[in-house]
């Protein structure tokens, strides 16, 4: 600075001599002038020149320097925001693995975040299996918050939907009233349709454990207005091609879908019958039901119609229906035990009903899921000695097997507390920003969680499960096989 203040002075000078010497020179007489005095400004006005150019080359170099200044002012702040970022990452990494806590904190107390579960209605087996797993995890997040020397603890708060997108909407909206900004879950996509302009209307993040809708998955990950994350694959890319491959490859060549007529049934009965079709299929004409339906007997005389029609012109062994249905299954199955020919083909069941405790302890539905054989689809997690831990303890307090969104209810909870430990507050949208990259890091008991750009899990394998009689006269869900995405295969056991 003090340098160009001098440069200024001495050019500012200079020129004011070049325009005195020079209004001087032409306010002289021609002819009049000696030659002592001609020879005086002509040194003047030569040691004027010099010390311009001299002060114009002064400024050349101070600006070239000041140039060199700013670039290196840019690069060393870049280089600080690439480090900040490379910290960062380190840090959400050590957080995710339980080897990093701050060393001070602004969160002191209790912590809670909301967890909307479906503890009554068509899914409520899903819905107690869950809660065990939530609440399981919240008790494990405490002891390593205790253990860390952390000021705070992680607090959970239960409302239970009903698996009805208008109650999930009450429940979300009494949670918020309360302060809550992290939600666990809810469970169907159609709950998830229902809240999801109200969650982004007020930046409140909800992770489910198994939406699945392909329509809800929004590109753009973190998209500035979608606060909603799915830890469950969309079934356009999971589960729909799994099913689509499954009933080619048993050598099924014709399907009738029937379907709940709601964001995940349409959704999972598109990608499914697209792939049956692109694999060599053909998709006939199906049966679509109104989800808050209470009893089917026009269903399933209008299925028994057309599977009767299929049956004479294919044989019963090319056709297949693929049944894509929450716990109502025990009334659609009781309505469709009246008709001796829906007995012929074999059904295909989802992540709708696999391992539902309703359809397993209904002895009708039981029987009758028995007689179509009914293999049902669900995500795979990874087996390990985490998913163990989980498993054991959800037999431990409901006397049966848990079914794979449980374990990714237990990571959702996980997840939640350590993206809270990294970003230090209570902000839903800062939580938002980090827990992709903190799941990253973090092998649940569901396994590896990676999400997409649209917020949802990366495509895996499908278990598949069925309802045997593993003792005489005892009968549970049995592990019968599972699709391979890897290798776009079915292995059964």
């Amino acid at each position: 600075m003090a340098q160009s203040w001098k440069i200024y002075v001495v050019v500012t000078f200079i020129v004011g001599l070049l325009v005195g010497a020079g209004v001087g020179w032409t306010m002289v007489t021609p002819g009049t002038v000696s030659k002592s005095d001609y020879d005086a400004m002509k040194s003047n006005y030569d040691a004027a020149k010099a010390s311009l150019d001299q002060a114009q080359a002064d400024l050349n170099v101070a600006t070239a320097n000041l140039n060199t200044a700013t670039a290196n002012i840019t690069k060393t702040k870049a280089d600080l925001e690439n480090a900040l970022k490379r910290l960062d990452d380190i840090k959400i990494a050590l957080v995710a693995t339980g080897g990093y806590v701050p060393l001070s904190t602004n969160l002191t107390g209790e912590v809670t975040i909301g967890a909307i579960l479906s503890l009554t209605g068509d899914l409520a087996t899903y819905g107690e299996n869950e809660k065990v797993a939530a609440e399981f995890a919240v008790a494990q997040v405490n002891e390593f918050l205790k253990a860390a020397g952390a000021n705070w603890t992680l607090k959970m708060v239960s409302e239970d939907t009903q698996t009805k997108p208008d109650i999930c909407l009450q429940k979300v909206e009494s949670l918020a009233a309360r302060g809550i900004k992290f939600l666990v879950g809810p469970l169907s996509s159609a709950e998830i349709r229902a809240i999801k302009g109200y969650l982004d209307a007020n930046k409140i993040l909800a992770v489910s454990q198994s939406s699945t809708a392909p329509d809800l998955g929004v590109d753009g990950l973190p998209a500035t207005d979608d606060y909603v994350l799915r830890f469950a694959p969309s079934d356009k890319v999971g589960q729909g091609p799994a099913l689509g491959r499954i009933m080619y490859s048993d050598g099924k060549r014709y399907v009738i879908p029937v379907y709940r007529g709601d964001a995940w049934g349409d959704g999972l009965e598109k990608a499914a019958t697209e792939r049956f079709a692109e694999l060599g299929g053909t998709v006939l004409e199906g049966v679509r039901y109104a989800p808050e339906a209470v009893e089917f007997s026009a269903e399933a005389s209008n299925l028994a119609d057309k599977v009767s029609s299929a049956v004479a012109a294919y044989g019963a062994d090319k056709v297949a229906v693929l049944h894509i249905s929450f716990e109502e299954a025990v009334t659609f199955f009781t309505a469709s035990n009246e008709y001796a020919v829906l007995k012929t083909v074999k059904w295909y069941g989802s992540d709708g009903t696999a391992l539902a405790g309703a359809v397993l302890s209904d002895p009708i539905t039981r029987a009758f899921a028995l007689e179509v054989d009914y293999p049902s689809t669900i995500f795979a997690p990874t087996r390990s000695a985490k998913w163990g831990l989980v498993r054991q303890h959800g037999i431990d307090v409901l006397g049966r097997e848990p079914e794979s969104y449980s374990y990714a209810v237990y990571d959702i909870v996980w997840a939640y507390a350590l993206s809270i430990l990294t970003v230090d507050k209570y902000d839903a949208e800062a939580v938002r920003t980090v827990l992709p990259t903190v799941v990253k890091s973090f092998f649940g008991a569901s396994g590896t969680i990676e999400l997409d750009a649209a917020g949802d899990r990366q495509a895996g394998d499908y278990d598949i499960w069925a309802i045997a009689e593993i003792s005489p006269g005892k009968f549970d869900w049995k592990h019968v096989g599972v699709y391979v995405l890897a290798t776009d295969s079915v292995v059964w056991e």
